[in-house]
């Protein structure tokens, strides 16, 4: 695995392969989101949207928790100028985050609390640590939520129970979240790296861009009459036919053989 940043970076930018992972690292602070922070994600995430050879992407968090929310300090300091600056930044970088092709994973363990809990609603799978909290937190320090809760979470857990663990701002522990759809997978701890390392690489290894069109398409699905999803998911299936993947798959289906996809 490659590191590209400096081991005091607010994020860490690891390359293995075709993977790429997004480590936040502000141990001290549980990994809460500061200025510094949400300007090197912003920066990570372009840098993966222009790179067409970065085939999944793993989000997750260094020390106890996967991000513990926004930094209450800058907010502190300043509430409107704060959050206006880590929200344009953050946006954006989850906007970008959206548009990908590569599949993306959150590997969380520890605590998922308010921004971190939304970050990781914004993730396409989510495999957690046996005895992870998640928290959306906001309501308990009087604001609403932010970095796309409101768009995620009702379409993962339907209204009545996002209104609940928005309105309520009560932690939920893994079999909770499970329940409700917000995650995938439960592991213990020491199992945790190895399994989201293994699916990653078999995301990785896909058709990279029937992957991405696949994401978009179910995302963007709830927001269309099915005339125009349908419209969509042609001008989608002309775009993957047009692709060396495709016609790899083809050929190896004819020859009962696993197809081995280049992501292009």
């Amino acid at each position: 695995m490659t590191t590209h940043t400096t081991p005091d970076s607010p994020l860490l930018v690891e390359r293995s392969g075709a993977i790429t992972t997004l480590r936040f690292n502000r141990p001290a602070a549980f990994n809460a989101i500061d200025i510094p922070m949400a300007q090197a994600l912003l920066a990570a995430v372009r840098g993966i949207a222009a790179d067409p050879t970065v085939r999944a992407v793993v989000l997750c968090g260094s020390g106890k928790a996967f991000v513990a929310g926004g930094d209450l300090a800058t907010l502190r300091a300043n509430p409107v100028q704060g959050a206006a600056d880590l929200l344009g930044l953050i946006n954006e970088a989850m906007t970008l985050l959206s548009q990908i092709n590569a599949p993306v994973i959150a590997k969380v363990h520890g605590v998922a609390a308010g921004g971190g809990l939304s970050l990781m609603l914004q993730a396409d799978f989510v495999y957690a640590a046996e005895g992870t909290r998640f928290n959306l937190a906001y309501i308990n320090i009087g604001t609403c939520c932010d970095v796309g809760a409101s768009w995620a979470l009702p379409r993962l857990v339907g209204l009545r129970h996002a209104l609940e663990i928005a309105m309520l701002g009560d932690s939920m522990d893994t079999q909770d979240a499970a329940r409700l759809g917000l995650i995938n997978r439960v592991l213990p701890a020491a199992e945790l790296d190895a399994a989201v390392e293994q699916f990653a690489q078999r995301l990785a290894n896909g058709p990279t861009v029937a992957l991405g069109h696949m994401r978009r398409l179910m995302r963007a699905s709830f927001d269309r009459d099915l005339p125009t999803q349908l419209a969509a998911e042609a001008q989608a299936f002309a775009e993957c036919a047009r692709t060396a993947d495709l016609s790899a798959g083809i050929e190896a289906f004819y020859a009962k053989q696993p197809a081995q996809f280049q992501g292009r």
